[in-house]
């Protein structure tokens, strides 16, 4: 029995969807469809993250771990798309946990107790920029329609409930709720149907030009704005650049 044929990458979708759908013409700006992770929610200080851990499970860290440590999780999840470039870690809780305890294991070393410390806390050092909010007040005001997407392999919308986001938004479409991981055009294209729109009637917000792209392969006007430091993101400019 022959091997069965390899799952298309990533590329390969994209390039198949350009080739069904061809160009499309231009169309005012109905809605926008934000990342929620580095675009509108900052994943915190790394220090401050360690300190939250380190108060639900005290550890002697010695200072020269401690550096390591904090300059390891603050890229933590840049590293995951290294070893798991599919982002199997975001289409289920376990694979999530599963990746971040490889990552740790790979790291400057510390014990179990205190990784898992790390992990529960999370979620909790993660919070809106300061711009967030009024910048979705501003949209809203405007008449748009918004969506938010992600590769979430976390239960992410306990931050868009305390951060006050959930109900500034339309449409959520989740990695692990859907089954597919950006920068598959299937996600793009369940978050522009949530809204009720055309791909070409749609801006997408993101911060990574590999995941946040896959939907100009629909006709999706894309915005990335990089990671920053700070409480402030710049995300401004999308209300500038809806209403211009």
């Amino acid at each position: 029995m022959a091997d069965p044929a390899p799952a298309p990458s990533q590329a390969e979708l994209v390039h198949d969807h350009v080739s069904a759908h061809g160009f499309a013409e231009v169309e005012p700006i109905a809605g926008v469809i934000f990342d929620i992770h580095s675009t509108l929610v900052d994943q915190g200080d790394a220090a401050a993250w360690l300190d939250a851990a380190l108060a639900h499970s005290p550890h002697e860290v010695p200072p020269e771990i401690r550096t390591a440590l904090e300059a390891f999780l603050d890229r933590l999840w840049e590293r995951a798309r290294i070893v798991d470039p599919g982002s199997s870690r975001d289409l289920s809780f376990a694979d999530h946990r599963r990746i971040y305890h490889e990552l740790l294991e790979a790291g400057p070393g510390i014990d179990r107790t205190l990784a898992d410390a790390i992990y529960e806390v999370m979620l909790d050092v993660w919070h809106a920029y300061d711009d967030t909010v009024p910048m979705l007040k501003a949209l809203r005001a405007a008449g748009m329609r918004i969506g938010l997407i992600s590769n979430a392999g976390v239960p992410i919308r306990r931050v868009l409930d305390r951060d006050g986001i959930s109900p500034l938004v339309d449409a959520v479409v989740l990695s692990y709720e859907v089954g597919w991981v950006k920068p598959d055009p299937r996600i793009f294209q369940a978050a522009v149907d949530a809204l009720g729109l055309r791909p070409t009637q749609v801006l997408m917000v993101g911060d990574s030009g590999t995941d946040d792209v896959g939907g100009s392969a629909l006709g999706i006007r894309t915005l990335i704005l990089p990671r920053t430091i700070g409480r402030v993101h710049g995300l401004d400019l999308v209300t500038r650049m809806v209403q211009a």
